[in-house]
């Protein structure tokens, strides 16, 4: 069932289960955009170079 089918009923199970989605997909976004802007930053500043470094 879809939420615009008319015969969609929100109980506690649906509020749970879309609750805990959204989180999760909001939780990966945040943490994927860091990865990204933290290696622009390196990057921008030279740490991620890799050339002589251990």
């Amino acid at each position: 069932m879809f939420p615009f089918i008319w015969e969609w009923v929100w109980d506690a199970g649906h509020y749970i289960f879309f609750g805990g989605m959204w989180y999760v997909l909001i939780i990966l976004t945040v943490g994927l955009n860091w990865c990204i802007y933290k290696a622009l930053k390196d990057t921008k500043e030279g740490k991620g170079s890799g050339q002589g470094h251990h």
